[in-house]
């Protein structure tokens, strides 16, 4: 659920900026944790008040009547659109900047967990492209494009901060790409390169978004349980966002440095959306199409880490790029009439 409330409404433009700032200050990881916090919470109201599933506002909605989720969790307070890509674009000039000085494992700049505190440069630019991030939503919402806005917003934003503070958008070219082996293998960097004379020599060759959430079997068996259990729990309670939220407070554990710790929201997601969009499909065929789009979701999201992240100088997110991959072929799949579905708009493609 994304509320269109306005591309120049300047109260939400200044919540958004508010928002972003927020992220910066708190850390990427706590404010996302703090929007699944608010999901879970507004969805089991939305449930239990007998409001049924989430679908995505596409229409310009009365903000009074959005939501918890709709409003705060997945909206221009606590967005991951807004205050986690706030967060990511804080980190990519704190980093920039020779701002942080921390045991962080990998360029500084892709450290999306640092709570950046009041730094003034770091709230502004939070705020910035919190703003954007909501912008970049609305644009999605209001063409119709198909895929979740949120995440997409996400995705773009990562590399416009990019460009704007003089990273490379794709990383080191000159690696194969998919091999993760020379972390395992602790190699490092012998001499400066990436973004110039900040990168640091001695980094590692290749930097693995969660290295012990980076084997191929692992994500997939991670990724077809934890859909299973989305896919579960979208068709007992019939909300497209409940089992996400649940799964994106995890972060918050992740934030607070609890080691090992899995993130699935990616996958619990388009499982959700996929189990809903086979409505008078049997409930356990319903379930097991969640576990294969959460194993999908999953895949994605390693391939977007080894491609997108591992090589690069700053954060950009794969949970969302996979969140874009597997609601686009949601999308697909209702335009062809084998979904049914009011999650992900399909009008862009119509």
């Amino acid at each position: 659920m994304a509320v269109d409330g306005g591309l120049l409404a300047v109260d939400v433009l200044l919540v958004a900026f508010a928002g972003g700032a927020v992220g910066a200050a708190i850390g990427g990881y706590a404010a996302y944790g703090l929007a699944g916090l608010v999901v879970t919470v507004g969805e089991i109201a939305r449930v239990t008040s007998g409001g049924g599933g989430s679908p995505l506002i596409t229409d310009s909605a009365d903000l009074a009547t959005a939501g918890v989720t709709g409003l705060i969790g997945y909206g221009p307070v606590l967005g991951p659109h807004v205050a986690f890509a706030g967060a990511a674009a804080a980190a990519a000039y704190a980093g920039r900047k020779g701002h942080l000085d921390t045991d962080f494992p990998y360029h500084e700049a892709k450290h999306v967990g640092a709570a950046l505190g009041p730094r003034p440069g770091a709230l502004a630019v939070g705020g910035v492209f919190g703003v954007l991030g909501y912008w970049l939503a609305q644009l999605s919402l209001r063409l119709g494009l198909p895929w979740d806005p949120v995440a997409a917003s996400v995705v773009v934003s990562a590399l416009l901060h990019r460009a704007v503070f003089g990273y490379p958008l794709l990383g080191r070219l000159d690696t194969e790409m998919l091999d993760m082996s020379p972390y395992d293998d602790g190699d490092r960097r012998m001499a400066a390169d990436g973004d110039g004379a900040r990168s640091l020599a001695g980094r590692y060759v290749v930097e693995p978004w969660l290295p012990y959430q980076s084997e191929w079997l692992s994500v997939a068996l991670v990724g077809l349980v934890v859909g299973i259990v989305g896919g579960f729990v979208a068709v007992a309670t019939g909300s497209y966002f409940l089992a996400f939220g649940i799964a994106a407070t995890g972060l918050c554990c992740l934030a607070a440095g609890v080691e090992r710790f899995p993130v699935t929201h990616h996958m619990a997601l388009p499982a959700s959306i996929a189990a809903l969009a086979l409505p008078n499909a049997d409930p356990t065929a319903a379930i097991l199409v969640g576990g294969a789009f959460g194993l999908l979701a999953g895949l994605v999201g390693e391939l977007a880490q080894r491609v997108l992240y591992a090589h690069a100088d700053t954060h950009l997110d794969p949970p969302s790029v996979a969140i874009v991959v597997t609601t686009l072929l949601i999308a697909l799949l209702d335009l062809a009439g084998v979904f049914q579905q009011a999650a992900v708009p399909t009008v862009g493609i119509a």
